[in-house]
């Protein structure tokens, strides 16, 4: 025989969303199991199964909207259920519920519906399945009745079947109503959450150190994630379609995951550079003689190895297990480079130990074989920093992605010549924007602002950057 299992009276609320669809069809249910979660602005509240059995259909599904009525479940009822653990001697009558403890509920009738607004422990009774009943000898019976003292709360029977105190993962996730909010809020799967406190049941602490543990466990890139809903563009027009290159097929699922995978933030600044830029095109001429492009990007790296050497977290790097940082005693600087062919990262190794001109000869010679698409693997691995300058191009400003497993990257922008406030009058100065993105597991913001103001100031001081290196 089946039964559908509606949504009993809610009071005054309509059009009540559905959270949670917490069974499926095959499902076994006992008397209270929770069916679905509804939340409205002032609670969270579940609507319990009035019938065991097994779930024959469901008849609705997250996102949807209810009101008193509204059918949730189809269950193939089983009536030995409702009498499971109720044991009566043959030359004993059944003892009387006591009024006292709130059992003298007529079993045929629903149980209420009881929302949870704050109280983790009020939340608890709408999920009481699971912590327990008394004996069986005690003829006890099932209820869900509203709460106002916690003392007199009326347990009742486990719900699920539960072997070695354990309950079925992806089944069933004991956890008041505002845990379970909590976790969605944080994107948390209570289903692969273990709960610590009693009987399993899931707590605060429980969501924040699985959250935890995830953000520092290397998963898959996109592991987890909603697909991007597949269109066919032929239907909308005329199309051509193109296979990736080979280096857009290599660095985007890289890409992808140091997105999925690191905190990012940035921190925008600009640098004064009137002063290098007009050095550095007195010295052009000197350097072109000797075969050297003195380009911005070579002081621009001067001036980056000056900021790691005083911040060297951000040439630091999170070991596999993302417990401990390796603190890197080089400085290898790796550049972006536009190719025919695609973006490729040559790294410029020991740039610590180069003055502007080598740094220039380097980039130069690796620019070239990018270009050609010679560069071995091994000039495109070891990087500790990245700088990724687009001011020969143009743009104002721009958020890089970080090149992990680095912590920290540079994005440089095009300079322009804007009006600056000093000794009482504006002056015009040449200033570059430029951008830095860090691996907020591993440097905070006061940290990052630190170093991009030091970075603006050795941009600023070119003749600190023509020194010659140690």
């Amino acid at each position: 025989m089946s039964q559908k299992i509606l949504v009993p009276d809610i009071g005054d609320f309509k059009d009540v969303e559905v959270i949670d669809v917490l069974v499926k069809p095959g499902d076994a249910v006992a008397l209270e199991t929770p069916l679905i979660t509804l939340e409205t602005e002032k609670a969270t509240m579940d609507v319990p199964s009035t019938a065991a059995g097994v779930v024959k259909s469901v008849a609705i599904k997250k996102g949807d909207r209810v009101s008193k009525g509204s059918v949730v479940v189809e269950v193939e009822e089983k009536v030995e259920t409702r009498d499971a653990g109720r044991e009566t001697r043959k030359d004993t009558p059944s003892p009387q519920p006591s009024p006292s403890r709130g059992e003298g509920v007529r079993r045929e009738a629903p149980a209420p519906v009881v929302p949870s607004v704050t109280s983790p422990l009020e939340g608890e009774v709408v999920r009481s399945a699971g912590e327990g009943s008394r004996s069986a000898g005690e003829g006890s019976r099932s209820a869900v009745l509203p709460i106002t003292n916690p003392e007199s709360r009326v347990k009742s029977s486990p719900v699920l079947p539960v072997a070695s105190g354990q309950w079925p993962v992806g089944q069933f996730s004991h956890a008041s109503p505002s845990v379970r909010k909590f976790a969605r809020e944080l994107g948390a799967d209570l289903s692969r959450i273990k709960g610590t406190a009693p009987k399993n049941r899931i707590t605060y602490d429980d969501v924040k150190a699985w959250v935890k543990q995830a953000l520092i466990s290397p998963v898959a890139a996109g592991a987890g994630l909603p697909k991007v809903a597949a269109v066919d563009f032929a239907k909308f027009g005329p199309i051509d379609s193109k296979p990736l290159s080979r280096i857009q097929k290599i660095s985007g699922p890289r890409l992808h995951a140091s997105w999925v995978n690191v905190p990012h933030v940035w921190q925008m600044d600009v640098a004064d550079i009137t002063d290098l830029e007009d050095t550095r095109s007195k010295l052009k001429g000197k350097a072109a003689k000797e075969g050297i492009k003195l380009t911005p990007l070579a002081f621009i790296m001067r001036a980056c190895v000056k900021a790691l050497q005083e911040f060297p977290l951000l040439n630091s790097s999170l070991d596999a297990t993302g417990q401990n940082l390796v603190f890197k005693r080089y400085v290898h600087l790796g550049f972006a480079a536009d190719t025919p062919h695609g973006l490729m990262v040559p790294v410029v190794r020991d740039a610590d130990k180069k003055d502007v001109y080598e740094l220039a000869r380097d980039l130069a010679a690796l620019s070239e074989k990018a270009r050609e698409g010679k560069l071995t693997a091994a000039e495109m691995q070891g990087g500790s920093f990245t700088i990724s300058s687009l001011g020969g191009i143009g743009g104002t400003a721009f958020t890089p992605i970080i090149n992990a497993p680095e912590v920290a990257i540079l994005g440089v922008s095009k300079s322009s010549v804007q009006p600056v406030f000093r000794e009482s009058k504006f002056v015009p100065r040449l200033m570059l924007p430029f951008s830095l993105a860090y691996d907020h597991r591993v440097i905070d913001g006061a940290q990052a602002v630190r170093f991009t103001t030091f970075l603006a100031q050795r941009l600023a001081d070119v003749k600190g950057l023509l020194e010659a290196v140690p």
